[in-house]
């Protein structure tokens, strides 16, 4: 079997599992990161060489570098594909790929898993309901917007890739204190109405157009709310037979046939309006979902979306057929806060649903699984409370929870 040679681009300690299956299936790995990156425990067992690049600032890369560098690497190295691990990185891998004609999502359509304004107008454009919206490049447009949409709006970075950034506005004042200290970055954001609801997120696979594996959920406290108020993130799967799972389903089908994608793991966030009952889309992304969601998934279907990711892609470079088992029908939650000392006392966590307990320092992070949504409905409950009232910490250390 010929080796293929895979570059995985990531600013983010993350994809353990897609390195470690893609190195089983007889592949050569290159691993390209941040130099700040160079003590994780990455899968070294799986890695065949490693490239350090230096931040400009967190996430971000000096592009001209970067494609100087890989120009360099690719003299005596025959590049068989391009992956981004984490959504920063989707820009950097797309400009590769388009710079040296390799295979794989192009900067046409990565713009919409990436740029919130790109994805909300293309989605207006496919018929699929978004929150009223508006660039932020013209005066008369902004005002013009919220003259005709009341308040409150929400002001988004468009290309941030968690809850971070965002900021919820109430006044005419407000938002034209923000959008002057805004300065040369202004057309960084987009303008939306802010439509109180339930937020969900739809965790997919794609293989040649087609949608083989879908996870759907629903937070109980949205990524918005726990970046902004601190608190307890949680979420939990839906039944794969509920109506919410068949609406979210179809939802999620339309967006990403809509928006061109081909292969891979997506994470698309939806939400349910209370004022209308109406599915509204909030963001897509092509890469598997943060936060742990990935522990989730598994424990209610028995399907790694890391390591289904890596077949996808293997299969594409040998051109190959991709078949993914039957996933299981558990129901699952997931809870995850900032706690005040460095390692929880999870003994007072123990359950028999409580199968996974994350190793993340100063958070709490606990999987559960039942085939009863009560009972992970309970469980979600009764750690909330406890974490609560005895661990909760709404301070630094700082906290990367992404979505």
């Amino acid at each position: 079997m010929e080796e293929k040679t895979i570059v995985c681009i990531s600013c983010y300690y993350k994809g353990y599992d897609f390195m470690d299956e893609m190195k089983k299936l007889g592949n050569k790995i290159i691993l390209v990161t941040s130099d700040g990156l160079k003590e994780k425990n990455w899968p070294w067992q799986a890695i065949d060489e490693v490239f350090y690049m230096p931040e400009v600032r967190p996430s971000v890369w000096n592009l001209e570098h970067l494609v100087q560098g890989f120009s360099h690497l690719m003299t005596t190295r025959k590049i068989d594909a391009v992956v981004a691990l984490d959504d920063y990185d989707v820009e950097k891998a797309a400009l590769i790929r388009e710079t040296f004609r390799i295979p794989g999502m192009g900067q046409t359509t990565h713009r919409y898993f990436r740029d919130k304004l790109a994805m909300r107008q293309k989605a207006k454009d496919s018929g699929i309901n978004v929150p009223e919206f508006t660039a932020v490049f013209n005066n008369d447009e902004v005002n013009s917007f919220i003259e005709k949409v009341p308040a409150p709006w929400v002001l988004k970075p468009r290309s941030e890739a968690s809850a971070s950034g965002i900021k919820k506005l109430s006044t005419k004042d407000e938002l034209w204190d923000e959008l002057n200290a805004l300065g040369e970055e202004r057309h960084l954001f987009l303008l939306e109405s802010f439509k109180p609801g339930d937020v969900y997120h739809v965790d997919s696979l794609t293989f040649n157009k087609e949608i083989v594996f879908t996870s759907a959920s629903k937070y109980l406290a949205p990524p918005m709310q726990v970046s902004h108020e601190g608190g307890v993130f949680r979420s939990k799967t839906l039944g794969r037979y509920s109506d919410e799972f068949k609406a979210l389903d179809e939802a999620n089908t339309k967006v990403l046939s809509s928006f061109g994608l081909l292969n891979g793991a997506t994470h698309t966030e939806f939400i349910r309006a209370k004022a209308d009952g109406k599915w509204y889309f909030l963001e897509t992304s092509s890469r598997v979902g943060g936060a742990h969601i990935p522990d989730l998934v598994e424990a209610s279907s028995n399907i790694n979306i890391w390591r289904e990711w890596a077949k996808i892609e293997d299969a594409l470079l040998r051109s190959k057929d991709y078949e993914i088992a039957k996933p299981t029908g558990y129901y699952s939650g997931l809870i995850v806060a900032l706690i005040k000392d460095k390692e929880p006392d999870y003994s007072v966590f123990e359950s028999e649903e409580a199968i996974k307990f994350l190793p993340i320092d100063h958070h709490v992070g606990i999987v559960y699984k039942s085939s009863d949504p009560d009972i992970i409905q309970e469980r979600l409950d009764s750690a909330a409370e406890k974490i609560q009232a005895e661990m909760l910490n709404i301070l630094p250390p700082k906290s990367k929870l992404t979505s």
